[in-house]
């Protein structure tokens, strides 16, 4: 019985033990959790003050008691916030690891990946966060954003799911137009504008921005519609009044939009360099439509009677030259130099707008008087030696081309007219320098090989004639001029008469109005024996282009060969007219054959 009862108390003593102990395991968790939390309290408020060292500090003591999925995503922002953005992007994952339904996580990794430049990371974690909440406005906003740099069109996609969402808003609507501008759709950069309109009609801005767009889109209607309802509300409206004119012009309707010109001209607000575009639009179309010139000199004088602005007298002086109204012109370019001699730039502007549009007497004028004021002018000096080139008068030209290459050593249009210039001046050695200085900076500038090509022909050096040409033609086997060029070489040297003959017929295809194509092929004709041919395409050459001095040596000699003796040394006798330097014209004239 004894051993019995001490058994009873024995298991009793256990059970009491047992008892005590979880009652302390109980106590002791209860302690850690109140620690962690303790831990945490301290982490936030330190957090709140800025100090995120001491925050991260205490986060890691808490972490270390309770690995809550909440501790975690605190410590990823302190991390985030204090620049390390390993460790930020480690915690971050975890949280998300252990509570992979709170969107508060993914925004924090998407934070991480997006200052970090990881934009394809923070896209993908996005529309996680989309797929989870459809309607999470802001993760669609982010997501559309981070598209924007380089997938224009994905962002556009978003932002219109976003207006499903939300209706019409003006920053989506705003960002979609600048999207689709940016992109060259200006149809629908418009329609973006449209909805816009919804939300505020009454915005003249807007308005403007919508004629624009229609503007680049070539929707001129739809834009004159709109500036026109601007006008009817506003009449005043410069804005609308440019706009307006602006659209006229794109719709070639030059006329219709100098009244609307002429309406900005007489507002009090308008600038001098404002009016001077104005113009200045004008002039650069009249050099292509002459019958502008009379709205463009109305324009012109309509701003000299408020300023004396020596721009101004430019315009008109050139204005008055394009009329032939020499002596007004010069009234005009004296008053331009009194009022302003130290400005270059006026000039070179004029007299490179001459030459663009290949007005070279115009281009000479202008470009004499600047050169008194500006001798060490680069470019004063190239255009003035292009025009006088253009114009035939090389030995004129020589002088201000090599100035030129002189003052810029390195530009490839100065080195070329001043090689070229020489070459027609006959100083081939010189020339060959320049246009290889040319060839150095530019090596597959096909103009300049064909110029070189010329030059080793006219001296005979066949090798390096055929390596220009054939590398020119390596390049572009249908140029017309170097295959014209090449043929009349060849066929001058009487080689390769059916690869010349080839040649020629390109180039004529090409250009079959052109008199130095069709006097090649007659004369590669005349070279294979076939006088008929000969005669007909040089015959065809001097009714195109006029009588000249080789064109008429080579139908004489064709003449010649067809028996008609009589008419051939007539022929030559009005050659050597044009060219009394021709020795060997002179010969055939005196022999009366070839």
């Amino acid at each position: 019985m004894l051993v019995v009862f001490a058994g009873c108390s024995s298991q009793k003593e256990i059970t009491k033990s047992q008892g005590k102990e979880a009652t302390q395991n109980k106590q002791g968790t209860k302690a850690l959790k109140d620690e962690a939390l303790n831990s945490f309290i301290n982490g936030s408020i330190a957090e709140a003050k800025g100090d995120y060292a001491t925050s991260v500090i205490e986060y890691q003591d808490a972490l270390r008691i309770d690995p809550n999925a909440g501790i975690y995503y605190a410590l990823a922002k302190d991390y985030l916030f204090l620049n390390k953005l390993p460790l930020a992007l480690q915690n971050a994952n975890k949280s998300i690891e252990l509570d992979s339904s709170k969107i508060d996580y993914y925004n924090l990794l998407s934070d991480i990946f997006v200052t970090a430049q990881q934009y394809d990371s923070a896209a993908i974690v996005l529309q996680k966060i989309i797929r989870l909440d459809s309607t999470d406005v802001e993760s669609y906003y982010r997501l559309a954003r981070i598209y924007e740099g380089n997938k224009p069109l994905q962002a556009i996609e978003i932002y219109n799911k976003i207006t499903e969402i939300i209706g019409p808003d003006w920053n989506v609507l705003t960002h979609v137009a600048e999207l689709y501008a940016g992109l060259g759709k200006f149809e629908e950069a418009a329609s973006s504008v449209k909805n816009l309109l919804t939300i505020e009609p009454n915005n003249t801005g807007l308005q403007l921005l919508l004629s624009e767009y229609y503007l680049k889109a070539k929707m001129y209607d739809d834009a004159l519609k709109v500036v026109n309802d601007i006008i009817t509300s506003a009449p005043d409206n410069a804005g609308a009044h440019e706009r307006k004119a602006q659209i006229y012009i794109g719709m070639n309707k030059w006329t219709e939009a100098a009244k609307e010109y002429s309406f900005l001209l007489k507002q009090p607000n308008i600038t001098l360099e404002q009016k001077i575009r104005i113009g200045a639009i004008y002039f650069n179309q009249s050099l292509k439509d002459s019958t502008l010139m009379p709205v463009t000199k109305k324009i012109f004088e309509s701003i000299d009677k408020d300023t004396s602005y020596w721009q101004v007298k430019m315009y008109l002086g050139a204005i008055a030259t394009s009329e032939k109204n020499d002596s007004v012109g010069i009234k005009y370019f004296k008053a331009a130099t009194q009022l302003a001699r130290w400005n270059a730039e006026a000039w070179v502007r004029l007299g490179g707008l001459y030459f663009d549009n290949h007005k070279y007497d115009e281009a000479v004028k202008v470009m004499s008087e600047a050169i008194k004021y500006f001798p060490e002018d680069f470019r004063v000096n190239l255009i003035l030696g292009l025009a006088l080139s253009q114009n035939g008068k090389y030995a004129d030209a020589r002088g201000y081309l090599q100035k030129a290459s002189e003052l810029d050593s390195t530009d490839v249009t100065a080195l070329s007219a001043f090689g070229y210039t020489l070459s027609q001046l006959k100083e081939n050695d010189e020339a060959i320098i320049y246009l290889k200085k040319a060839l150095a900076i530019s090596p597959n500038d096909i103009n300049l090989l064909g110029t070189l090509g010329l030059i080793y022909d006219t001296q005979k050096k066949w090798d390096e004639c055929d390596s220009v040409y054939l590398k020119a033609l390596s390049m572009d086997s249908t140029n017309a001029l170097i295959n014209n060029n090449y043929a009349y070489s060849l066929s001058e040297r009487g080689i390769k008469l059916d690869e010349a003959l080839r040649m020629s017929k390109l180039s004529v295809k090409a250009e079959p109005k052109n008199s130095a194509y069709l006097d090649t092929m007659g004369w590669i004709y005349f070279k294979m024996g076939n006088y008929s041919e000969a005669e007909k395409y040089v015959q065809e050459s001097l009714t195109i282009g006029g009588d000249k001095s080789d064109e008429l040596e080579h139908l004489g000699d064709i003449e010649s060969k067809l028996g008609n003796k009589e008419k051939a040394k007539q022929i030559w006798q009005k050659a050597f007219d044009m060219d009394k330097t021709n020795i060997e014209l002179k010969n055939k004239i005196e022999k009366g054959e070839i």
